[in-house]
C-alpha cells in the first residue's frame, strides 16, 4: 500500500494543467451502478463500489497515465497544504481506458480504496497528478464529497469497505427544522466515546456525519447571545447551537432552525 498521513503539511510546487479546483457540487447517483462523481467543463471524477473513473482535460492525459500505469492522488487540506496521498499503480490497481476516453483506476485491495475515500470525504480538494512530476491532471473541490461517499458506502454494502463515520446511528434528541428552497430537520449528539478528534455526531435530513465541537469559534470576539457551541463536520458543514431560556435553535449557512420536537 503506498498511502501516507502527513501529521505537518508540506507546501506544493506543482505545475498546474488547471489553475483552481472545479467549483461544482458532488452528487450521488443509484443508476446505472451506484457512483458519486463531479463534474466541471473540462473533467469529471466518480467514484464507484471498487473503482475510480476519471475523465481529464484531455484524451493525451488519460493514454499517459495509462502508459505510465499509474497517478498520484493528492489529499489537500487547503489550497497550499496536502493532508496525504495515494499512489495507485500496477502493484495496488489496474489502470485502463474505458469507453474510448475515462481513465479507470479498479483497485485491488478494499483497504486502499476505503482510505482514498476516507481522504475524500474529510479533505477540501484532491488533487490527481503525474507520477514522475509535479504536473496537475485535474484538481476537484470536496465540499460535499462526504455526503455523497456516505451513500455510496450504503448502495454498495459489501463491495466498500465502512468507515467508522459511517457506522454511526441517526442521534436521537432535540430536531431542528427550517431551510429556506430546501426543508430540513438536523438533529446533534455530543459522543460519549470520542472517535479521536471526532466528538460530536450531526443527522441532516437523515444523513449522518462525525463532527467536531468548539466552544471557542468567535475566538477573542464576544459570542452572540445565547450561543452554546460549535458544531464542525468532516464534510466541512458548521452548526451553530443556540439556547436561551426556552428557546432552542441552530444555525446552518444562511437560515435558521427552531426546535421542532
Amino acid at each position: 500500500m503506498k498511502h501516507h498521513i502527513r501529521t505537518v503539511g508540506r507546501a506544493l510546487a506543482i505545475s498546474l494543467t488547471m489553475a483552481t479546483a472545479a467549483s461544482a457540487e458532488w452528487v450521488y447517483s443509484s443508476t446505472p451502478t451506484p457512483n458519486a462523481y463531479i463534474q466541471s467543463s473540462t473533467s469529471t471524477l466518480e467514484l464507484q463500489c471498487d473503482r475510480i473513473r476519471f475523465v481529464p482535460a484531455g484524451y493525451e492525459d488519460s493514454q499517459d497515465i495509462v502508459t505510465k500505469q499509474g497517478i498520484l492522488i493528492r489529499f489537500m487540506k487547503n489550497g497550499t497544504t496536502e493532508a496525504g496521498s495515494f499512489q495507485a499503480g500496477r502493484e495496488n490497481a489496474e489502470l485502463q481506458i474505458v469507453d474510448n476516453y475515462p481513465v479507470e483506476v479498479a483497485f485491488k485491495n478494499a483497504e486502499d480504496y476505503s482510505f482514498v475515500l476516507d481522504q475524500i470525504a474529510a479533505n477540501a480538494s484532491v488533487d490527481l497528478s503525474m507520477i514522475d512530476k509535479d504536473v496537475t491532471y485535474g484538481i476537484f473541490d470536496l465540499k460535499g464529497s462526504g455526503s455523497a461517499i456516505k451513500n455510496l458506502r450504503a448502495a454498495c454494502g459489501g463491495s466498500a469497505s465502512i468507515s467508522s463515520s459511517a457506522e454511526y446511528e441517526a442521534p436521537e434528541g432535540v430536531v431542528y427544522c427550517g431551510g429556506g428552497g430546501i426543508k430540513r430537520q438536523i438533529e446533534y449528539a455530543i459522543l460519549e466515546n470520542p472517535d479521536g478528534d471526532w466528538d460530536a455526531i450531526v443527522s441532516v435530513n437523515g444523513d449522518t456525519v462525525r463532527a467536531m465541537t468548539a466552544n471557542s469559534y468567535f475566538g477573542n470576539s464576544e459570542p452572540p447571545k445565547g450561543f452554546v457551541v460549535a458544531l464542525l463536520g468532516e464534510d466541512r458543514s458548521e452548526f451553530l447551537v443556540f439556547k436561551e431560556g426556552s428557546e432552542n435553535w441552530l444555525e446552518y449557512g444562511d437560515y435558521r432552525y427552531d426546535q421542532c420536537n
